[in-house]
């Protein structure tokens, strides 16, 4: 086979060409810390990159999502201590109106501090976190009346009685990949229709000269009867942040996990992409002092 003058040429240039291409690889790898910058580079490190990727980004959705079941959580833990220290109040003024030493005008202050507390439960039933209502199932934003106005979870009516949503639906949060949890409080459970009418007959009893003072003792029972269920309600709102935290935990595991696949595969090493590097630049210069040595000498070289 006959070696001609254009194919030295034509064999450096390529080898030169392939040279500048492995090192502008090399440079876009030690400036990016990547080891691909097209997934064309390398198919297999691109998809598995993908993969690694969205897992990362489910991990963080899912701690974004415990965040807001942490809000609801907490603030109804808070509304409900609210709720317990109320009641454990309106048990201690039907003991004290039950034990026969009080009269009408004694009595009369009682059901006023009563009106008053029942007012304050209302308002606890009626929390809002970010605007939303927190005590009234899935119906989040409140429901319109016929009129249009927004109505509220617990409505005082202008005859002074109470109207209590009955939305029951729960709310549900995704917090790990299959498991949702349930973030909202049972508002019929706590704040429930039979609360505001029986504590709206204590106060009416209260206020009935007719009724003796032992007969308000059965009040007692009933207002611990409320106190039992609301306990009951924060019991379980503490087994869930339990769950909760046992969730976070895995996740944060699970993201570390997900980051270091992903930094493994993707990210390159930057000893070796040095030492790459310079190995290239030295074959590089070689090749084009070789290919300076090869080609034929012209007639300025002669004319020296």
């Amino acid at each position: 086979m006959r070696i001609s003058q254009s194919m030295l040429s034509n064999n450096m240039l390529r080898n030169v060409s392939n040279s500048y291409g492995n090192l502008n690889k090399y440079m876009n790898q030690l400036s990016t810390g990547k080891k691909i910058t097209r997934p064309s580079e390398d198919p297999v490190v691109a998809m598995k990159g993908m993969s690694y990727r969205s897992q990362v980004s489910n991990v963080e959705q899912y701690r974004r999502n415990i965040g807001e079941v942490h809000n609801w959580l907490d603030n109804s833990d808070d509304a409900l201590h609210e709720t317990t220290q109320v009641l454990h109040r309106l048990n201690e003024l039907a003991v004290q109106a039950s034990n026969g030493t009080y009269e009408n005008t004694e009595r009369e202050s009682i059901a006023k501090e009563v009106d008053q507390l029942i007012e304050n439960l209302a308002e606890v039933g009626n929390t809002k976190v970010n605007n939303k209502f927190i005590f009234n199932g899935t119906n989040t934003n409140g429901t319109l009346d016929p009129e249009g106005n927004p109505m509220y979870p617990i409505t005082k009516n202008d005859d002074g009685t109470y109207t209590v949503s009955d939305n029951e639906n729960d709310v549900f949060v995704e917090v790990s990949a299959g498991t949702r949890l349930k973030v909202n409080t049972n508002p019929t459970a706590v704040f429930s229709q039979d609360l505001f009418d029986d504590l709206q007959a204590f106060a009416a009893a209260l206020r009935d000269e007719d009724i003796p003072d032992a007969e308000l003792s059965q009040h007692i029972e009933v207002i611990q009867g409320h106190t039992n269920q609301v306990v009951n309600e924060r019991a379980d709102i503490g087994a869930r942040m339990n769950r909760i935290e046992l969730i976070e935990n895995r996740l944060a595991s699970q993201e570390v996990t997900a980051k270091d696949m992903m930094s493994n595969n993707e990210d390159a090493e930057l000893e070796e992409i040095i030492i790459n590097l310079t190995t290239q630049e030295a074959i590089h210069r070689a090749s084009l002092s070789a290919g300076a040595r090869i080609l034929q000498p012209t007639l300025l070289d002669f004319l020296r």
